[in-house]
């Protein structure tokens, strides 16, 4: 048996590992377990349901939840069976965005998993008009009808290819109205078979998901656990995700960059409770592992170490996550090296990938095989993915860009140099995960396309060691400085990230004179240097404008200038003391920087970094 349509999943998953549990969720704090039989059983009951309250193929359908559940996959499921395309909604979209997509997709009903998302419907039901009601995962007294009064009655299900329209996806993106990205099931399904080969997931594993299935990285990993059997618990809320990862010991889960990052946050609150030779045996594997090197040859001495490092602290932090991981996913965001080599020496595997909603979504990904990673980049094109780079060439002249297509790099020999690159560009990408469109939008569809069918990701990239995918920036985000030099932002970023001290930063120079970046230390670890270094420690604000803080950071900032351009380095810098969050509008969904939104934010203070250039 195979799968080629997104709800074959389950029924696959009952022909080949049916399992006692498939799918777990909190209700009222207690796990609630459904079999893949039981699965089936609810996904019918509901598909029933929906198809007598009137919803036929081609219709729209919404999801707004704050969290992943079984109840979310049932709903899924049951739409897609029917041929209604599903609209998941980010549970952070302001009330205007909503009341867009509602009104875009044309949405006949929506489900809600909490009172607080059904307020965020009604309060702007009566501008949407072909919005006819509003189910509820929950029994909520205002919403229009729970999900568990559907009355069910025998009803055949529409011809559905593979082919056809699952779901649209609305991009938050980082300035104008949302977009919606038309994926069909053969885009998913593509993708989802391409990464099973990639990532050690099995029937006798379990799974814990904690990030937004609004999202299609979450949700397409979440059909990849149910295609291998992996049995899946949704965390409902990301304050419990420590007690959830203890209780659940999850084999493997998918994360953003920052989860990991409050992770190493959590280990340094830690050692800050040891004594003396707890903190020197700590700082000594925290050194230990951020230089790790998986291609180093290993001596005696090296697995003597390596044997310590674990033994003392490493796997008191496996504990911390359950005990039992054996991979972690990394996608969305960029992810700072130095971590992922610190979990992976700890035995906590982290991989990075690379890909867009456009793309279903994954484009590359770190393989877990030993050298088949290469921490710093993305990793290697997925199994049916056609990636190539077109070259961004600045003209003094004219001050655009000059594009010139690269060829596609050639496979790594034993012949080839280590450290060969291929020329920096445009990534594009070619193959059955890529989208069928944006929805109502066929200028800029056609926008998104080369003439020969390549789609344009809008990031930059080169290829590393011949078949390492390494994000370099983003097209549009490449500004050029009064003396008239290019500059990628998020490389010089990534460049910061380097230092422990540095949390988020964002850079700006458009028509100036030099680079300058706002920056959120690390706190943490800025406490923690205070400590050993006699400073007073008070609450960030202060620290902030401390200045044997800003002369701390300034050491750390021109450290990390030696790996950049002359042109590129940061020659000014202001500390802010409260993080960048999606909640506030300075991220995106994908933790991406809402850079408009920011640089209006902190006009004052980028006005401020261009009165005088830091001393060198």
């Amino acid at each position: 048996m195979d799968f080629h349509r997104l709800f074959d999943i389950l029924a696959y998953q009952q022909a080949k590992y049916s399992q006692k549990v498939a799918l777990a969720g909190k209700r009222e704090g207690k796990w609630e377990t459904f079999s893949t039989e039981e699965s089936l059983q609810n996904v019918e009951q509901l598909r029933q349901g929906l198809a007598q309250f009137g919803l036929k193929k081609g219709d729209a359908a919404a999801i707004l939840a704050h969290c992943g559940s079984p109840q979310w996959i049932f709903a899924d499921m049951a739409l897609q069976q029917l041929g209604v395309v599903v609209v998941p909604i980010h549970a952070t979209s302001l009330a205007k965005d909503v009341q867009y997509i509602l009104n875009d997709a044309d949405v006949r009903i929506c489900f809600v998993s909490n009172q607080l998302m059904l307020e965020k419907v009604e309060a702007i039901r009566s501008q949407t008009p072909k919005l006819e009601a509003i189910f509820s995962f929950e029994n909520l007294p205002l919403a229009d009808r729970p999900v568990s009064t559907l009355s069910a009655d025998r009803s055949d299900f529409p011809e559905t290819t593979e082919a056809d329209l699952a779901t649209i996806l609305y991009t938050s993106g980082t300035t104008g109205s949302p977009k919606g990205v038309m994926l069909s099931h053969r885009n998913i399904v593509s993708n989802i078979k391409s990464v099973m080969t990639l990532v050690p997931v099995n029937y006798r594993m379990d799974a814990l998901s904690f990030l937004p299935l609004s999202h299609i990285f979450e949700r397409m990993v979440t059909y990849m656990y149910m295609a291998a059997g992996t049995s899946i618990w949704f965390s409902d809320s990301m304050e419990d995700l420590g007690d959830d990862l203890r209780q659940v010991r999850p084999n493997f889960f998918a994360a953003v960059p920052r989860v990991l990052e409050k992770m190493h946050g959590r280990i340094l609150e830690s050692r800050r409770r040891q004594g003396v030779l707890g903190k020197k045996i700590m700082d000594w594997a925290l050194a230990w592992g951020e230089n790790f090197d998986p291609a180093e040859r290993i001596s005696p001495l090296i697995w003597l170490q390596q044997q310590a490092a674990d033994f003392l602290v490493y796997r008191h932090w496996r504990r911390m996550l359950g005990g039992k991981v054996t991979g972690v996913v990394v996608g969305a965001a960029a992810m700072q090296p130095r971590l992922a080599r610190l979990f992976s020496a700890a035995g906590i595997p982290v991989r990075e990938g690379y890909g867009l909603t456009e793309t279903s979504p994954v484009v590359a990904l770190n393989h877990f095989e030993p050298g088949m990673y290469e921490f710093g980049t993305v990793g290697i094109p997925a199994p049916g993915v056609e990636v190539k780079i077109e070259a961004l060439e600045s003209s003094e002249n004219s001050g655009e860009f000059q594009l010139a297509t690269l060829p596609e790099p050639p496979r790594k020999s034993a012949k080839t140099p280590r450290n060969s690159n291929s020329q920096e560009g445009e990534i594009l990408v070619k193959g059955h995960n890529v989208m069928l469109g944006y929805h109502n939008l066929p200028e800029e569809t056609a926008a998104a396309f080369t003439p020969d069918g390549w789609l344009r990701t809008g990031d930059t990239g080169k290829f590393v060691h011949r078949r390492f995918l390494k994000i370099t920036g983003r097209k549009k985000d490449v500004f050029k400085t009064s003396s008239g030099k290019f500059v990628a932002p998020q490389r010089v970023e990534d460049a910061l990230k380097q230092s422990p001290f540095v949390s988020q930063s964002m850079v700006t120079g458009l028509n100036r004179a030099f680079v300058a970046a706002l920056i959120v230390p690390d706190f943490q670890e800025l406490e923690k240097w205070c400590l050993e270094n006699k400073v007073h420690w008070t609450a960030p604000q202060f620290m902030a404008l401390n200045p044997k803080i800003l002369k701390k950071m300034k050491a750390e900032i021109e450290a990390c200038n030696q790996s950049l351009e002359p042109h590129e380095q940061v020659r000014n810098f202001t500390l802010l003391h409260e993080e960048w969050t999606t909640a506030g509008g300075d991220l995106t969904v994908t933790q991406k920087l809402m850079r408009a939104r920011l640089a209006e934010k902190f006009a004052k203070e980028i006005q401020e970094m261009y009165k005088s250039q830091m001393s060198a």
